[in-house]
């Protein structure tokens, strides 16, 4: 459950030792416990989870992630998750070479501005599983609208991303249109793809949800052999 407003966070059950540390940069409106069914999951898998609140709104974040970097406590490797512009601050902080971080994770990273008009299209366009759109549509600590917002970013450089990332999108991202992202990460041997046919915005609070969490350990299990990704499972068609 969540620690404090500001930091959510989930651990190995007891028991296990842990397998290492994800830091999750939320997105626009959103804040880091709106993952917990992500960072349980996660968790039952004995990797920790701390998941931050929109760095858009709230600029202290990119501090508390600095922080949780550099924590001696959290076991490595660490890996930076970001989500909708979450994954495009948590790509300034690898480009800043922020130290510790050994891996990056992007999902849904923006790509063009967009403009809902109802409520009812940004919850569809976010996600298509219903019980995360219930939970933002009664969560009071949400900013409904937020999509909307012009968001002054930092530079996106992912050619001086120096750690192994992997990406993953939506095919049916409105928000963030899948050919536009994918040509974003073009010309970028070290981003590795992986896209969710019917996925939407947040794929980490999608659908299938189940499919991206067990995207997320795979690429774990074989960071935690070496930053060269060996293959462990081949022949899944």
């Amino acid at each position: 459950m969540p620690a404090s407003p500001a930091l959510s966070s989930w651990n190995e059950p007891e028991g296990l030792a842990a397998r290492g540390t994800l830091i999750v940069l939320a997105g626009r409106g959103e804040h880091g416990g709106l993952y917990e069914r992500f960072g349980r999951r996660l968790g039952f898998d004995a990797y920790r989870v701390r998941a931050l609140g929109d760095a858009g709104t709230d600029p202290s974040v990119l501090d508390q992630a600095a922080k949780l970097l550099a924590d001696e406590s959290l076991p490595g490797p660490k890996v930076l998750v970001g989500s909708d512009t979450g994954a495009w601050y948590a790509a300034h902080l690898v480009a800043e070479q922020t130290p510790g971080i050994d891996a990056l994770i992007l999902v849904g990273l923006p790509t063009v501005s967009w403009e809902s008009g109802s409520w009812d299209a940004e919850v569809q366009a976010r996600t298509a599983c219903t019980t995360h759109q219930g939970r933002l549509t009664n969560d009071p600590d949400f900013r409904r609208g937020a999509l909307d917002a012009t968001v002054d970013l930092p530079e996106l450089r992912l050619g001086l991303l120096r750690v192994p990332v992997l990406a993953l999108h939506g095919a049916d991202d409105t928000v963030s249109p899948l050919d536009q992202a994918l040509s974003l990460y073009a010309g970028h041997p070290g981003v590795r793809t992986v896209t969710f046919d019917g996925g939407r915005h947040d794929v980490l609070n999608d659908a299938q949800h189940r499919t991206v969490a067990a995207t997320v350990v795979l690429f774990l299990e074989r960071l935690r052999l070496s930053s060269e990704l060996p293959l462990i499972a081949e022949g899944l068609a």
